[in-house]
């Protein structure tokens, strides 16, 4: 483990995934901790961190971001004590405007939420999610509600103040960047170590588009695409054949009645 991303969604993670990916970093994003790593988040989340499980889990990792990550950054930074640590950082008011924007587009997704009601994969991707917000949904604060819905603005940004606050605390100063996605490749490469890329630094999920951006993209998320599609055609041919099925059965019962 070299790196960990403790910002919190929303603050430029997505660009950073894509800036790190391009340095040569294995990265670990939400949906590859879903996907390699989701039954041993769910375990330890409901059953305890231990540091051998951690080690365990992310030895062939070199960096990790998002939920559940930037969430228990503390435990995986228990487990790897000497990694750096970046804190991605963001202007309160547009961090929430834009965190209320992707609540609303995955709320509205009528695709994405089919896709994780359908299909097996979806279901476990739903209770991983739904374990990822917990720390969320009963701290006192309780800002996230049933079908991931913001509640206070108000504790939602007490909750990112408390966040930034306590990595600040608890990170050596000579392990840790607190950053803006903005400010480009020069701050990340020094606190890295390695040489300033000469192509432009990459600005990801603009809009709030990171749904869209990942079917697109990555091939896990392709993967649970394809699985929906495979559910919804079996559903359609079931259907077809069902239908085909009544309509003889009413002919053969007309034939037999005149």
């Amino acid at each position: 483990m070299k790196v960990i991303v403790a910002g919190l969604p929303k603050t430029g993670t997505k660009s950073m995934n894509a800036a790190l990916t391009l340095l040569g970093y294995e990265v670990y994003d939400w949906l590859e901790n879903f996907w390699y790593l989701g039954d041993d988040w769910v375990r330890q989340i409901r059953g305890g961190f231990k540091v051998e499980d951690m080690k365990r889990m992310f030895k062939n990792v070199d960096a990790v971001m998002d939920n559940p990550c930037c969430i228990h950054w503390e435990e995986i930074f228990d487990a790897f004590p000497d990694t750096k640590v970046i804190l991605t950082i963001r202007d309160e008011d547009n961090w929430y405007r834009s965190l209320k924007n992707q609540f609303d587009i995955v709320n509205n997704d009528v695709m994405f939420k089919l896709m994780l009601t359908i299909t097996l994969t979806g279901c476990r991707l739903r209770r991983f999610l739904i374990e990822a917000v917990q720390v969320y949904s009963n701290s006192k604060e309780a800002w996230v509600g049933q079908g991931f819905q913001l509640r206070h603005k108000e504790a939602i940004i007490k909750l990112i103040r408390k966040h930034e606050r306590l990595v600040k605390q608890v990170v050596p100063k000579n392990q840790l960047l607190v950053y803006e996605v903005k400010d480009g490749w020069k701050p990340l490469c020094d606190f890295l170590g390695v040489p300033v890329p000469s192509f432009p630094f990459p600005h990801k999920n603009k809009r709030d588009k990171v749904l869209d951006e990942m079917k697109k993209e990555n091939p896990l998320m392709g993967q649970l695409v394809k699985e929906f599609k495979i559910v919804l055609a079996c559903f359609c041919v079931a259907l077809a054949v069902g239908g085909y099925v009544v309509v003889q059965c009413l002919n053969r019962f007309k034939f037999i009645n005149f």
